[in-house]
């Protein structure tokens, strides 16, 4: 007698509730993918609206490579500000000939100092001074603090801080003819609470929120850390001004 076809087994419920969970957590995956992508893409692209903020621009410094700041104008730059030394000791020995080409291109530039709260003032500004002309066509200078005294090889206390930060700001006013602006970092302000002590326009970061961490209205805004654009290879900067 012939025997009859083996029947095919149905796969067990449980087998499919897998599979149908592991489609779903692809598709999730996916969708995850797909909205990073947007994001990260979205942020590189985007600058506040011209609308609000109708003078924009951007902050140069060497880690940012060649920048061509004809091409930056064309994007709608209005200024540029060039990191141009830092502490004692440290310039960009490129920060003339940037000077020179971004003004050639139309663009107002101005210059930054980083500031070291483990270096004296004095010296920290003449090394400034020797590397930034005085030209009354440049925009005020801005100084930025960043760094804390925490790691100085020798203890520096928080008043001591704020006290030789003013003495660098005299000498630096000085030389320019122009108050300075403040390039305030979070923790910085956290820390020696300068926005309140010094009557300085400020100058804040946060990307895409406006900060408020200045307790007070602010001048310049870095509002995007790395804006794509067709002046240079690596991301830049993205700075407006309060109206």
């Amino acid at each position: 007698m012939a025997r009859k076809p083996a029947r095919s087994r149905a796969a067990p419920r449980s087998t499919h509730r897998r599979r149908n969970g592991l489609r779903l957590l692809g598709a999730l995956a996916l969708v995850a993918m797909v909205g990073g992508g947007w994001v990260w893409w979205n942020q590189r692209h985007w600058a506040p609206p011209r609308s609000q903020w109708p003078v924009q621009g951007a902050l140069v410094g060497s880690g940012d490579g060649e920048v061509d700041f004809t091409a930056l104008k064309a994007i709608g730059a209005n200024f540029v500000y060039i990191e141009a030394s830092a502490s004692a000791n440290a310039r960009d020995p490129a920060v003339v000939k940037n000077l020179d080409a971004a003004r050639f291109a139309g663009l107002k530039v101005g210059a930054v100092h980083k500031y070291d709260p483990c270096q004296p003032a004095d010296k920290q500004a003449a090394n400034f001074v020797t590397v930034v002309p005085r030209d009354k066509r440049l925009l005020p200078p801005a100084v930025e603090l960043e760094q804390l005294a925490d790691d100085c090889l020798v203890k520096v206390g928080d008043a001591a801080v704020v006290s030789e930060l003013m003495t660098f700001l005299n000498q630096i006013e000085t030389h320019t003819d122009k108050p300075a602006i403040l390039k305030l970092g979070a923790g910085f302000e956290a820390k020696y609470h300068v926005a309140g002590a010094l009557d300085r326009q400020l100058w804040l970061t946060r990307d895409r929120l406006e900060p408020e961490y200045g307790g007070r209205p602010w001048a310049l805004w870095t509002a995007n850390g790395a804006l794509s654009t067709s002046a240079s290879d690596t991301p830049l900067r993205w700075v407006v001004v309060q109206r």
